[in-house]
């Protein structure tokens, strides 16, 4: 049986803070992302350059398309790494997927996990490279774009990957509510990280918005374990309260696929977790 405490080294110092928080507002969308752009394209269209935001996306479907899976790691340099490229043939429908919209060197970037269903009928999922994957039929978006804080990729030398993090930016006066753009660095538990830190902060209920992630395997709450690590994930939907009840859908590196509600205090963070918490 898996440890549920299980970690992993990765190849640089860990770093401080754990949890990187910033305070922010953030304006609701609703957007349909239309065929024949790139992802990166269509997203950046529809929630604006040098914005930041969180997006769901449904239904709809790629190609051509470019992805990768989670993988072991191929040096010391990583604690994991990616497959080769997965190009497929035809249509891909898009089943669910998550995103994170910030910036890379000043440029529109985005973080997406997501299901599809390929050409062929076979299952997947994984991590979508965004520049190089076209919408061949329109997906349906909702985002929160954020005001007062934006995401931005660095190089993060602890996992030695160049991930997204939350910065504080100016206010924009377009958003409204309480929220605070989360990154959660490795190997503290998604659900006990993610409840402590809504209680230090007087928060006592809060909703999960986007959500890209990856995680030492995957222990669920009815009892499936899913030990192949990396996982890469993207959480359906979530709650914080008292305690935490997060939903995610998850791939690993033999290509499993399954979804559920984890179980808190067994699931390690492996390099991030992206999210945008919703104070109730």
């Amino acid at each position: 049986m898996m440890d549920p405490r299980r970690r992993m080294t990765q190849p640089g110092p860990a770093l401080e803070p754990r949890v990187i928080a910033v305070p922010c507002r953030a304006r609701h969308l609703r957007a349909t992302l239309p065929a024949g752009a790139t992802l990166l394209d269509a997203i950046t269209a529809a929630c604006g350059a040098g914005q930041s935001a969180v997006l769901h996306l449904q239904g709809g479907g790629f190609g051509p398309f470019h992805y990768v899976m989670p993988s072991f790691p191929t040096s010391p340099s990583h604690a994991a790494f990616y497959s080769d490229a997965i190009r497929p043939a035809g249509l891909s429908r898009l089943e669910h997927a998550r995103v994170t919209f910030g910036t890379r060197d000043g440029k529109p970037w985005l973080h997406c996990h997501g299901f599809w269903t390929e050409a062929d009928g076979t299952p997947s999922g994984g991590h979508v490279i965004p520049d190089d994957t076209t919408i061949a039929d329109a997906i349906d978006a909702e985002a929160w774009i954020l005001d007062g804080a934006a995401y931005v990729a660095r190089h993060d030398p602890e996992t030695n990957f160049t991930l997204f993090a939350p910065e504080p930016a100016p206010p924009t006066g377009d958003g409204s509510g309480r929220f605070e753009a989360i990154r959660l660095r490795p190997n503290q538990d998604v659900c006990e990280t993610l409840a402590t830190h809504c209680a230090t902060q007087g928060v006592a209920r809060a909703l999960l918005r986007g959500g890209v992630a990856s995680t030492n395997g995957t222990i669920f709450d009815d009892g499936r374990e899913y030990e192949t690590f990396p996982t890469e994930l993207f959480v359906l939907a979530g709650t914080i309260g008292p305690t935490a009840d997060i939903d995610i859908a998850t791939i690993n590196a033999i290509g499993e696929r399954a979804h559920g509600r984890i179980r808190r205090g067994a699931n390690p963070v492996l390099m991030t977790v992206e999210v945008l918490l919703e104070s109730l």
